[in-house]
């Protein structure tokens, strides 16, 4: 089995001819509603805990019913976000990005997905064609991207980095927990903890840039 620090090199090797592309994040249209069953509601019990070795067996086992479900259609299912980093306290909700050929042709998936117990519960034109679905137990996020979609590989490097830096892994950490005072949506806890996120980004594109 290789080291982290390995695998982020060989990541960064494979992704450097769309440097340009993961380097620059876009705003999607500020006018867009991307909520398809409405905003978000207010989160009464948002929380951190420990991590847990079985949200690597969660994964695990969504991916294959994921991909079983849609066959070649799925054309990669990644384990990203805090739970896909062992040791890395995160909420216990599992994040998951699905790549398939185009997502604006939401047939090729949606009810196929719909039928593993997802929800399509935004829709998202002018970011990247991004949708993403939500599964209640176990709690699920999946994240329909395009192939080579900017913020999908930013999820890759953001996930690799943090397993091969143990210092930004632990920095992180503390700023998750800091990030759920006063947050009452994910959305608030997100944009608390966006200045140690724009930090570790920081790095890793620097070294991106000069391999």
């Amino acid at each position: 089995m290789t080291d982290p620090i390995t695998n982020l090199n060989r990541l960064m090797q494979q992704l450097k001819p769309h440097q340009t592309e993961i380097i620059s994040f876009e705003a999607g249209d500020p006018d867009e509603n991307p909520w398809v069953q409405g905003s978000p509601a207010i989160v009464k019990d948002l929380q951190v805990v420990p991590f847990d070795p079985k949200w690597l067996q969660t994964f695990a086992i969504w991916e294959n019913r994921i991909q079983q479900a849609l066959g070649k259609k799925a054309l990669s299912i990644s384990h990203v976000g805090s739970t896909a980093v062992p040791g890395l306290a995160a909420k216990p909700i599992i994040d998951i990005d699905l790549i398939v050929k185009d997502p604006s042709h939401e047939a090729d998936y949606i009810s196929a997905l719909e039928a593993l117990g997802f929800k399509l519960t935004i829709r998202e034109p002018s970011w990247y064609q991004h949708r993403m679905l939500k599964h209640r137990t176990p709690e699920i996020n999946l994240h329909v991207f395009a192939p080579n979609c900017p913020e999908h590989l930013r999820h890759l490097l953001f996930r690799d980095w943090l397993q091969a830096h143990p210092e930004d892994c632990e920095q992180y950490a503390t700023a998750k927990n800091l990030a759920l005072n006063g947050a009452i949506t994910t959305e608030i806890y997100n944009q608390q903890k966006s200045a140690v996120v724009k930090a570790i980004y920081d790095k890793i594109f620097t070294v991106l840039q000069n391999i």
